[in-house]
């Protein structure tokens, strides 16, 4: 039986939020209760993963693929698989996963201008063990090696992924990023309308809009007229750690053309919340 709200209201208020979040974490929880609590080790990917199956119960699309650009070690991408399987659970929203890296050779060779940060990163950080990783994965996981240049365009044909439903970026430099952000242009690749999107590499001292992935979205944006990445506004709404940093870091893709000719099926009269709270 769920709580009462003015319940789980005193929940989320210091200092009792504390007590909260270490009391879910020893009991059996939904995965949404999990995603608003951030009872993740990587809680933006739970947030990603709850957003994209609700977005495809929504939209009545019954498995959705999501992405991790930057696998490095592959603890993230372990993380998402095993988030992404208890989400499919819930949900009944069938999830694949695809982690996308140059594999042993660590970062790529680029230009060394300002925009790839050579202050920062240098060619052949983060390699990975390529088979100590995949002892690790699961047939729900793909692993895409090579330069993403080449892997991201002819990923719809060599893999055949249902809609992409969560993204997230980690590949440091702005010309690998803007790789990435193509998989949206892909011959093959469909997407859910609004995809949730996370950006590791946009909070440090050295970040700006004028190199990195924030140079990448912004170019994204001038270049597409289909989707445009912005923030994701609202996110820290009615959360009980609204302060935490990573949700600075969430974004959406939105699908203009989609969403300017698709209607939701859903009877008249039952509004959407925001609106039903007018």
């Amino acid at each position: 039986m769920p709580l009462p709200y003015f319940v789980q209201r005193i929940g989320m208020e210091p200092p009792f939020r504390i007590l909260s979040r270490a009391l879910l974490g020893r009991l059996k929880v939904s995965v949404q209760t999990r995603a608003l609590w951030d009872l993740s080790k990587r809680p933006a990917y739970l947030l990603g993963l709850v957003a994209a199956a609700e977005q495809a119960q929504r939209q009545k699309v019954p498995e959705i693929g999501v992405i991790e650009f930057g696998v490095a070690g592959g603890r993230g991408l372990v993380i998402m698989q095993q988030d992404a399987a208890a989400v499919e659970r819930e949900t009944g929203v069938g999830i694949r996963v695809y982690g996308f890296d140059m594999g042993p050779s660590g970062l790529p060779d680029f230009s060394g201008d300002h925009r790839d940060h050579p202050d920062i990163w240098q060619p052949g950080d983060y390699p990975m063990e390529v088979d100590e990783l995949r002892a690790r994965l699961t047939e729900r996981t793909n692993l895409v090696l090579g330069n993403l240049r080449d892997t991201v365009p002819v990923f719809g044909q060599q893999y055949r992924p249902p809609p992409i439903g969560f993204v997230s970026v980690d590949v440091d430099l702005y010309s690998s990023s803007c790789d990435a952000l193509r998989v949206f242009s892909a011959t093959g690749v469909t997407s859910l309308w609004h995809v949730p999107m996370y950006f590791d590499d946009i909070d440090f001292m050295f970040n700006h809009r004028y190199g990195g992935e924030l140079l990448a979205i912004d170019e994204f944006n001038r270049q597409q007229e289909r989707f445009k990445i912005d923030r994701w506004y609202g996110v820290r709404s009615a959360r009980p750690f609204p302060e935490r940093g990573y949700l600075d870091k969430m974004y959406v893709a939105h699908d203009l053309q989609a969403t300017s000719s698709s209607r939701l099926d859903r009877p008249r009269g039952h509004l959407p919340l925001s609106a039903s709270s007018r």
